[in-house]
């Protein structure tokens, strides 16, 4: 990634000489056709004006080769301004005028303009992602949020492709070839996009009466590979999106200004999606081959909705620069969960949130890297890493709290000045505070400074004391922090009481809210409630913080947590004993026994998918080395126990399957799963379609139960783009130390792998059950990420250096051998240094919830 970084102080500079008018970007991707070409003809014009005429500054462009840069008629010659990142630009006048020629690279990391060869059939396909900015790779611009300006494209491209960019269509030439899109609206670089090929289109409409009387039409439109689309739910998509746009509409007071809405599902996407007006764009794993739960469902109708929420929080008002990236990735996953929950058909949809969204955040605000959700962004490589669980998840939290702090009305009515007022333009915290504290009322900066502007998450505890009748007698929340992050902050919570019903349900008799600042906060309308079994503090979870439990309480959760009544109380209470277990205050080992005993009752999908998925965490990291095989055999014989007893056609069975599968072991397992696959054993209502058969696979590859040839055979079975990709996963996860040094090679060694196939190889070669295998990878991997990071982009250097980093390797010389990289490598770039940082914190986490676990008694 040498040369390619843009500094805060550049853009700010730059942001001060320069004005944006206008872009005309002309790209020619005939060759993408054609494997033997890497590159294709970019030619971009921009016409810009500058404060100081006879300044100089420079623009961005990414590419192998320019062929002509000509400058207010003044050829320039590439050899001397363009050094492979940017183009110096000199003497610029008043209003100037930029055209570059250039040779654009494809790109196989899903960074700029992506090209996929579909296996299946041969069929190319393109598309584009800039965030935070990637445009440079495609097109000759000015890389930064702030400079916005109206984008005129045309695409060159075979005559049968689909052709899509962030505007309509208003022409054709060249026998139909190039398509002519009409200009943009003032948009920023990095929300331009193209998709290009011979994708499977569906079309729809959206209408509306305003409340001035007009009428609004919005074109829709979903797409998808064609080897998806005997699976694409178009109908169900296109649901979820007239939905939303009701939603967005009632409640912001501002049309949707971007004219079409099209929806595309593209392959080897490294994201979740991308708000590209007009033009979004989704991972294509959202077009489900087999058969899903509904978390999934759920899962992929609030991504539709936090996309659409950026219409107007990202595209229509924009940060500045990416310091305030909060600005529209916190409300739009806050907006995500509440049109959710509002508009469509899954009213669980904070269940979710407050069990799986914020436990993202919670593990993020506990590491070295935290930041306050307005972060400290010095240059891109840092913005890069700060799409994280601090902007999203704590963000959204935040924006919850607000919600109860200064009122709903209030906080859309801010919402809709907000947009009228800064409609096109760019923004920084300050703009939104200031229509904040107009219809709230309140104190914005206060409130600020403790939300938004210091890092680190508290922690609440009940204490309770109780009077000589067994009534309490005072309710007191505590609240604490890390040292390292010592603010204490006003929250807004619910305190709910809960005792047990005669017929043995945990139900809650009496509740208070209250706001709770400083160290201690006392909840005086619960004085003389009858003395429950449980408090829960932050019931209905309105503020963001970590739940603990008094001695009363924990105990109380410890023989009786499925026994919660509702599934949100539930839900808040696994979230807390989760996070308990991750700090090292809950043994492994009880936590799995709470998984054993309570997780077969739980009615909510997506929170039993997330047991499942932090079960096998504490397992194989949290759990005491010398008890993780009676762990193992615990979960296995649980896990096969409910799949057996689910109801047969439902999301807990298919869910049950899954974990079976991630958990079997040993010669019982393995030919369960064997049989499962064989058809010799069936289970009532398991379907086992492609897509778990691969699943199954998997865990037999690792345990070394399937061969190359069992593999080949099942990618016969499936020879798809998906089909590849879990293959090459299956190869690379089987126990062999032939197979790790390949599937080593094909990551470090070499480049030839696509984005999704390295994160594949990376997933199968990094497996739980084979420690020893991988001891040897250790120190390579120290001796390897500086040149790694050096020589690949950004986002094959991140997955490179996350899922390389040898967390299998529990002990504390590779706690020690981390820190030693990071004392040696001062100079090493600062985004580099912080992963391999949150890496080191988080096995040293490990390390102490293992010790805790090891001094716990005997027994799961």
């Amino acid at each position: 990634m040498p040369g390619e970084n843009l500094t805060r102080d550049e853009a700010r500079e730059r942001a001060r000489l320069l004005a944006v008018e206008g872009y005309e970007v002309a790209l020619d991707l005939r060759s993408a056709v054609r494997a033997e070409e890497p590159a294709y003809r970019s030619v971009t014009t921009i016409r810009f004006r500058c404060a100081e005429p006879g300044a100089a500054s420079f623009a961005d462009l990414v590419a192998p080769s320019v062929t002509s840069v000509l400058l207010n008629g003044r050829e320039l010659d590439p050899a001397e301004v363009f050094d492979g990142a940017r183009i110096a630009l000199t003497d610029l006048a008043a209003d100037n005028v930029l055209v570059v020629d250039a040779q654009c690279a494809y790109s196989r990391t899903g960074e700029g303009l992506h090209r996929f060869v579909d296996p299946e059939d041969g069929e190319v396909y393109l598309y584009t992602q800039y965030e935070p900015a990637d445009a440079r790779r495609v097109f000759a611009n000015f890389e930064q949020p702030d400079l916005k300006a109206p984008f005129t494209f045309s695409v060159t491209a075979p005559e049968s492709w689909v052709v899509l960019g962030n505007e309509r269509v208003t022409g054709v030439s060249d026998g139909g070839q190039t398509r002519h899109f009409a200009p943009t609206r003032p948009i920023s670089t990095y929300i331009t996009a193209v998709v290009a090929g011979p994708y499977h289109m569906v079309h729809d409409s959206y209408r509306r009466t305003l409340a001035d009387g007009t009428e609004l039409e919005i074109p829709l439109g979903a797409l998808c590979r064609k080897g998806l689309a005997r699976h694409f739910e178009a109908e169900e998509i296109f649901t979820v999106t007239r939905q939303g746009l009701d939603f967005f509409h009632d409640h912001f007071d501002y049309p949707y200004p971007f004219g079409k809405y099209d929806q595309a599902f593209v392959p080897e996407y490294n994201i979740g999606a991308m708000e590209n007006p007009g033009l979004v764009t989704f991972r294509e794993e959202y077009v489900f081959r087999g058969k899903v739960t509904r978390a999934s469902y759920e899962g992929r109708a609030n991504v539709i909705l936090h996309e659409m929420a950026h219409m107007w929080f990202g595209d229509l008002v924009t940060m500045k620069w990416w310091d305030d990236l909060w600005l529209k990735e916190s409300f739009a996953d806050f907006m995500g969960a509440f049109s959710l929950v509002e508009a469509t058909r899954y009213k669980d949809g904070w269940i979710t949130f407050a069990n799986r969204r914020k436990a993202w955040a919670y593990r993020a605000d506990q590491l070295p890297s935290t930041h306050p959700v307005t972060a400290d962004i010095r240059d891109l490589e840092d913005a890069k890493l700060n799409f994280d669980g601090i902007t999203y998840a704590k963000g959204a939290s935040v924006l919850k709290q607000l919600v109860a702090y200064v009122g709903r009305d209030a906080f859309l009515e801010g919402a809709r000045r907000y947009f009228k007022r800064h409609a096109y333009g760019n923004t920084e915290l300050g703009d939104l505070l200031s229509v904040l504290a107009e219809t709230s009322g309140r104190d914005m900066a206060e409130w600020s400074r403790a939300w938004l502007q210091t890092a680190g998450v508290n922690s609440l505890t009940p204490q309770v004391t109780y009077d000589g009748e067994g009534r309490v007698a005072e309710l007191a929340v505590v609240q604490e922090a890390a040292a390292s992050h010592p603010q204490l902050r006003p929250h807004r919570v619910a305190v709910g009481l809960y005792r047990r019903t005669p017929g043995g349900a945990l139900e809650r008799y009496a509740r208070a809210e209250t706001d709770v600042a400083g160290p201690r906060s006392v909840v005086a309308e619960l004085a003389g409630a009858e003395r429950p079994d449980l408090v829960l503090v932050n019931d209905e979870d309105l503020t963001y913080c970590k739940i603990r439990f008094d001695e009363d309480s924990l105990a109380t959760v410890r023989e009786h947590l499925g026994e919660l009544a509702d599934p949100m109380a539930r839900a808040l209470a696994w979230s807390a004993v989760w996070n308990m277990t991750r700090d090292g205050l809950m043994p492994a080992r009880d936590y799995l026994g709470l998984v054993l005993r309570f997780a077969g009752a739980e009615t909510d999908i997506g929170v039993l998918q997330g047991l499942h998925l932090q079960a096998r965490t504490a397992l194989n990291d949290y759990a005491a080395p010398g008890r993780r095989e009676e762990g193992l055999r615990a979960l296995e014989q649980g896990a096969l126990r409910e799949l057996r007893a689910a109801e047969p056609g439902s999301g807990h069975q298919l869910a049950w399957a899954r974990f079976h599968a991630s958990v079997a072991s040993g010669e019982t397992g393995t030919a369960f799963l064997r049989s499962l696959l064989d058809g010799t054993e069936k289970i009532d209502g398991l379907e086992v379609d492609q897509e778990l058969r691969w699943t199954f696979l998997e865990s037999l590859a690792a345990d070394g139960s399937a061969d190359e040839a069992v593999i080949a055979a099942e990618l016969a079975r499936d020879d798809t783009a998906s089909g590849r990709r879990h293959q090459v996963r299956c190869l690379a996860a089987r126990p062999s130390a032939a197979v790790k040094a390949q599937a080593w090679a094909a990551v470090v060694e070499s480049d030839a792998l696509s984005n999704a196939l390295v994160e594949a190889t990376i997933a199968g070669f990094d497996q739980a059950g084979q420690r020893e295998l991988l001891a040897p990878y250790a120190e390579k991997y120290f001796a390897v990420i500086e040149r790694i990071w050096a020589e690949r982009s950004i986002e094959i250097g991140m997955a490179v250096v996350r899922g390389l980093f040898p967390h299998l390797q529990d002990r504390a010389e590779t706690v020690d051998d981390a820190a030693a990289w990071l004392d040696a490598h001062t100079d090493a770039a600062p985004a580099l240094r912080r992963l391999v940082a949150e890496c080191r914190d988080d096995l040293a986490r490990a390390l102490r919830a293992q010790a805790r676990d090891a001094a716990a008694g005997a027994g799961v």
